[in-house]
């Protein structure tokens, strides 16, 4: 019974993941689609567009990295050698270092461009905000160059104590592990900050907003509380899914010494993969031209569907 149970649940996250990655991929798929037609007529891209284009190929690249991840860690354990573990490792970082500092990127993109504040020092960064969003991409992209250093130091000392050999190197590794673990931490730790102060600036501009609308006497459903409220929405579910999704990589890399396959790694697994999938169709969502063009292709698909209906009766 045991037996047929452990079997039941391997296939339903099984089954749950490939929906998630199919879903993730369209998502982000048709976002980065949409985005370049749209460059491709008017001839220049706003810098919204131009990170959530961004985004969309990093969560793209990060959804095949985790489809990796999982077939060799969970259907094939022999095809998960040491040299492709340096590849999967330095690929994951990579596209998990862009999709995670393009999201904070549009969170602090989204807060200089809606929110309203009558400091000098915030006024100045909204008069540049394309400007703010360089520089910090910028400085994330020195800070990934400097862990993927640390990165491919630590797995090749992994690779040398797992064949063998032993040497005065081994407190040297465990040092760079450590100095791997850290900086992971940091990486994440930071950019969650920004995007939650981001978001706590939101929600105070928003109070400010409807407490003047309040005194002119004027409705509360204006346009400006719009923006505000989509925008909220669209930061406050990147931190929650983000949060679910890195307490699962937390939890799976605590989870290294035991079974690859048991429930604890499978269920860790599935959810991680939330993450870059879910949040796509949030953004969709969120922004008025991908709204537009999400539900004409829904619409069209809609009229496919009823036509192959027809001719098949």
């Amino acid at each position: 019974t045991q037996i047929v149970e452990r079997s039941n649940n391997f296939h339903f996250n099984i089954s749950l993941f490939t929906i998630q990655f199919v879903l993730g991929y369209f998502a982000n798929g048709f976002i980065a689609l949409v985005n370049c037609i749209d460059w491709v007529k008017r001839q220049k891209i706003s810098c919204a567009d131009g990170i959530l284009t961004a985004l969309a190929v990093s969560r793209i690249c990060l959804l095949c990295v985790l489809v990796l991840n999982w077939y060799a860690t969970v259907l094939n354990l022999a095809f998960y050698s040491l040299e492709v573990k340096l590849i999967v490792h330095i690929a994951w970082t990579t596209s998990h270092h862009f999709s995670l500092w393009l999201a904070t990127s549009l969170s602090i993109f989204y807060l200089l461009k809606i929110a309203n504040f009558s400091s000098l020092l915030f006024l100045h960064l909204k008069w540049r905000a394309e400007r703010v969003v360089i520089m910090i991409l910028l400085g994330a992209l020195v800070f990934l160059v400097f862990h993927l250093a640390v990165v491919g130091t630590d797995e090749k000392m992994q690779m040398n104590e797992d064949k063998g050999n032993i040497t005065w190197e081994t407190n040297l590794g465990d040092i760079m592990h450590l100095s791997n673990q850290t900086l992971f931490v940091l990486e994440n730790f930071i950019p969650f900050t920004m995007s939650l102060t981001a978001v706590l600036l939101l929600i105070f501009s928003l109070w400010k907003h409807l407490k003047n609308m309040q005194l002119s006497g004027k409705g509360t459903e204006d346009p400006s509380t719009k923006v505000h409220v989509r925008a909220m929405q669209t930061v406050i579910s990147f931190l929650l899914l983000f949060v679910i999704y890195f307490f699962s990589q937390i939890i799976l890399l605590w989870n290294l010494s035991t079974q690859q396959n048991n429930s604890l790694h499978m269920v860790c697994k599935v959810l991680r993969i939330l993450y870059p999938s879910s949040h796509s169709f949030i953004l969709i969502w969120g922004n008025k031209k991908l709204r537009q063009a999400f539900l004409s292709f829904l619409w069209q698909l809609r009229c496919w569907l009823r036509k192959v209906n027809t001719i098949g009766q």
